[in-house]
C-alpha cells in the first residue's frame, strides 16, 4: 500500500493502535472430557447457532461449551486474514461437537477497519460469521483499491463529518459494492456506517479489551477468558485444541 495511505490509516483514529501479530500472555487449554459429542436443539447444527455478546462479538455454538474461544481480530491485519482463512472449516467442526464455542471480537485499529467492522455486523446476526471471512478474503483487493485511489481520495474520506466518513471510505474502497454483492442493501449498508455511536462504542470496546488482557497485537486468543500465548497461528492453536480431546 501507499506509505503515505498507510500512515494516515494508521493514525487517523484516537484510539490505542495495536500491532498486528504481536504476543499475547500465557495458558493452558483445559482438557475437555471424552465421549460422545453434546448433541444441538433438533434440526440445528452448533455451528448454525450465533448469538451476539456483551462484548460485541458474535458467539457460535453451545453456550454452555466446556471450551470457550475468542479472537480478538483487525479485518486489517494480515495474520488474522490468514487465520481466517485456515481455521474456518475446523473451527466449524470443532464447534458442532458442542464442547466448543466459538467468538469473534472485533479489535478496531484504523479507519478501513473500522468501515470492515460496521458492515460485518450489517447484515444482523446470522451474517455476521460468513460476512466478516468474506471481508477478510477481500483484504489485498482493498489494500489495492485504496492504493489506486489515491491519497487525495482518502484525505478527502476522512475530512469528512462522522456520519458521512466512513461511507465516504466504503465508496472509495469498494467495500459498498461488495457487501451489496452479499446480500446488504446499499441503503442498509449506508444507514450502519452512518452510525457514529456504533464506531464510538467499537472504539470503546478496543480501549476495554487492551486494558483488561492487555492486547498488543492480532489476532489475541482467549480461551475460557485467559489469553494464550503464541497461538496467532491457527496450526499452533489447532494442536493445543486436538491436544485438550477435540
Amino acid at each position: 500500500m501507499n506509505r503515505n495511505i498507510a500512515t494516515a490509516i494508521l493514525l487517523s483514529l484516537a484510539m490505542a493502535v495495536s500491532a498486528c501479530g504481536g504476543k499475547s500472555e500465557s495458558s493452558d487449554v483445559p482438557k475437555v472430557s471424552a465421549g460422545e459429542n453434546v448433541p444441538p436443539p433438533e434440526g440445528k447444527q452448533w455451528s448454525e447457532m450465533v448469538v451476539q455478546t456483551p462484548d460485541g462479538g458474535y458467539l457460535m455454538g453451545n453456550p454452555g461449551a466446556a471450551l470457550k474461544v475468542a479472537e480478538y481480530g483487525s479485518f486489517t491485519c494480515s495474520h488474522c486474514a490468514e487465520f481466517a482463512e485456515k481455521s474456518d472449516a475446523e473451527i466449524a467442526q470443532m464447534v458442532d461437537t458442542g464442547k466448543m464455542s466459538f467468538e469473534f471480537r472485533p479489535f478496531v485499529r484504523d479507519p478501513l477497519d473500522m468501515t470492515m467492522a460496521i458492515l460485518a455486523a450489517c447484515g444482523g446476526t446470522e451474517m455476521a460469521f460468513p460476512m466478516s471471512h468474506q471481508l477478510f478474503a477481500y483484504q489485498h483487493m482493498l489494500f489495492e483499491t485504496v492504493q489506486k485511489a489515491g491519497d487525495d481520495a482518502y484525505v478527502a474520506a476522512m475530512e469528512k463529518p462522522p456520519t458521512e466518513r466512513f461511507i465516504a471510505l466504503a465508496q472509495m474502497s469498494g467495500l459498498i459494492d461488495f457487501v451489496k454483492q452479499r446480500g446488504i442493501p446499499e441503503d442498509k449498508a449506508k444507514q450502519c456506517l452512518a452510525d457514529a455511536k456504533q464506531a464510538e462504542t467499537l472504539a470503546g470496546r478496543v480501549q476495554e479489551a487492551t486494558g483488561k488482557y492487555n492486547i498488543t497485537g492480532t489476532p489475541t486468543i482467549l480461551v475460557n477468558g485467559a489469553v494464550m500465548e503464541n497461538v496467532a497461528a491457527w496450526e499452533a492453536l489447532r494442536a493445543k485444541l486436538k491436544e485438550a480431546g477435540l
